[in-house]
């Protein structure tokens, strides 16, 4: 299924004659953060839910309020996570949707796009998840590839899950028969391995190494 076919129509969106009563109705009939406002085919902005609840005089237009709005919006070649970014940049579970010629066609819902991403192979697909990090100015994103295959793994993805002003910290999906070498393969190119996996022969031998100490210091 293609991104587009998530782009909805079900919720009529407002225009600048509607009532505060009707923007107020719409939120409380649906659980959307946002509602948005259109005019002759153009969108004028998404107008933000928490807001409207606010106003006291149901019966004034929306037009008096245009200075409430937010101004978010994507277009038909927006990719998956273009769209997570702008749901979470904008705290808001619906997103409106233009065309080439700025028109607004509908919009996406946060439900869907999540469920999209879940479905996709790189959260579906069986694989070991390993999360390294290294100092910013060291790392190579080529290096990082070629350690995983190098070692007879496939690098399904990897994105950059945290950073700092040194460090930067990586999140692989792996599809790997031997996961435990291309552990050893990181360490040896002075990453920080984050996650433990239970075939990490590395960490067995420190708790070894302990249990050993410990019973040495016991007796």
């Amino acid at each position: 299924m293609k991104i587009n076919d998530f782009i909805l129509k079900e919720i009529k969106a407002l225009t600048l004659s509607s009532t505060v009563k009707s923007a107020q109705d719409l939120c409380k009939d649906l659980p959307i953060t946002h509602v948005p406002v259109v005019e002759k085919g153009k969108l004028l902005g998404c107008l933000p839910e928490r807001d409207i609840q606010t106003i006291e005089n149901k019966n004034r237009i929306l037009s008096e309020y245009t200075y409430l709005l937010d101004h978010f919006y994507t277009d038909e070649h927006a990719t998956l996570l273009d769209l997570i970014t702008l749901f979470a940049d904008n705290d808001s579970n619906l997103i409106p949707v233009l065309n080439k010629n700025m028109n607004y066609i509908g919009y996406y819902e946060l439900s869907d796009i999540l469920d999209a991403f879940a479905d996709s192979p790189f959260l579906h697909h069986e694989s070991d998840t390993l999360i390294i990090d290294k100092n910013k100015n060291d790392y190579s994103m080529s290096q990082v590839a070629q350690i995983v295959e190098t070692n007879n793994g496939k690098l399904l993805g990897v994105y950059i899950s945290s950073e700092t002003i040194e460090s930067i910290e990586l999140t692989l999906k792996i599809v790997s028969e031997e996961i435990n070498e291309i552990i050893q393969t990181f360490r040896r190119y002075d990453y920080n391995v984050i996650t433990q996996h239970k075939n990490d022969f590395y960490l067995e031998e420190l708790k070894d190494r302990a249990a050993y100490l410990r019973k040495y210091l016991n007796m």
